[in-house]
C-alpha cells in the first residue's frame, strides 16, 4: 500500500465508498438525479486536480439483503439481489460522471458483459493511471460480504492510499446521535478501540482487513456541500479511522 500522508494536502488514489442510501436525497427510495451530479461534479474536480477515485457503491436505496434476510429470505439470495442493485446505482454514477465529462468505467465482481467490464485488478488499476473513474459494483461477488468489506477489499488491492466513507453522519461517535443528542464525536479512533466499543461505523470483517493492512478511513458528512472534495484534499473532516490513537 502506498503512503497514506496526503501529498501537498491531497490524497493520490483513493477509494470513495458511498452508501446506496447517500444517493436518494429526500426520496423514499432510488436515486436523486441532482445528488449523483453533484457528487459527479466534485469527483470530477478531484479528478482535474490529479488525483485518481474508485467508487465502490452501495444498493440499500434499492434493496438491502440483510433486512430481507431479517423477513424471511434466504440470505445468500438477498444478498444477491442487494448487489445488482449496486449495479443499477453504479450505472447511475457513470451517467452522471460522464455528463460532467469524467471517462468512467464500471466494473463489476459478477459477469454481466453487456453492461458492464469484470472486475479485473490489473486493469482497475489501469484505467486509474490513464485518468478514468472507476466504479466498482457487486461487491465481493459473494453473500455474506457487505459493501463495507468489498470497499476495504478493493482499496487494498487497488493500492489506494485511503477509503473515504461518505455517509449522512459527520464522523464516528461514541453512541448513536439521533438516539442520543449527547453521544461525541471522535476525530481520530484506532481500528481496535471502533471495534472494541462496536460503535457500528463499519462492520468487523471491513474494520479487521483495513487494519491488517494499514488502511486508513476517514468517515465523513457527504451532505455537506464540497465534503468530497475536502476529504480527498486530506483537509481534517469527519472522524479518522488508522492505527492506535496516543491518549
Amino acid at each position: 500500500m502506498a503512503d497514506s500522508t496526503p501529498t501537498n494536502g491531497r490524497y493520490h488514489r483513493v477509494l470513495l465508498k458511498l452508501s446506496g442510501e447517500a444517493l436518494m436525497g429526500d426520496r423514499q427510495y432510488g436515486v436523486d438525479p441532482e445528488i449523483a451530479r453533484t457528487l459527479a461534479v466534485q469527483v470530477s474536480e478531484a479528478l482535474a486536480a490529479g488525483s485518481e477515485v474508485a467508487i465502490v457503491v452501495g444498493g440499500g436505496n434499492i434493496f438491502r439483503g440483510m433486512a430481507a434476510a431479517a423477513r424471511g429470505m434466504d440470505r445468500a439470495t438477498g444478498d444477491y439481489m442487494g448487489m445488482l442493485a449496486t449495479v443499477m446505482n453504479g450505472l447511475a454514477l457513470q451517467d452522471a460522471l460522464e455528463q460532467v465529462g469524467c471517462p468512467t468505467r464500471v466494473m463489476s465482481a459478477i459477469a454481466m458483459d453487456e453492461i458492464c467490464e469484470p472486475y479485473i485488478r490489473r486493469r482497475a488499476i489501469r484505467h486509474l493511471e490513464r485518468g478514468r473513474v472507476i466504479i466498482l459494483v457487486a461487491g465481493t461477488g459473494n453473500p455474506y460480504f457487505t459493501t463495507d468489506t468489498a470497499a476495504t477489499l478493493r482499496a487494498v488491492e487497488i493500492g489506494a492510499d485511503v477509503i473515504l466513507k461518505a455517509t449522512r453522519v459527520d464522523g464516528v461517535y461514541d453512541a448513536d446521535p439521533e438516539l442520543h443528542p449527547e453521544a461525541t464525536r471522535y476525530s481520530q479512533i484506532g481500528y481496535t478501540d471502533l471495534l472494541a466499543n462496536r460503535l457500528g461505523a463499519l462492520d468487523a470483517t471491513a474494520v479487521s482487513l483495513a487494519m491488517d493492512n494499514e488502511m486508513p478511513i476517514v468517515v465523513f458528512d457527504m451532505t455537506r456541500a464540497g465534503n468530497i472534495g475536502r476529504a480527498i484534499k486530506g483537509e481534517q473532516i469527519g472522524t479518522l479511522i488508522t492505527g492506535e490513537v496516543t491518549r
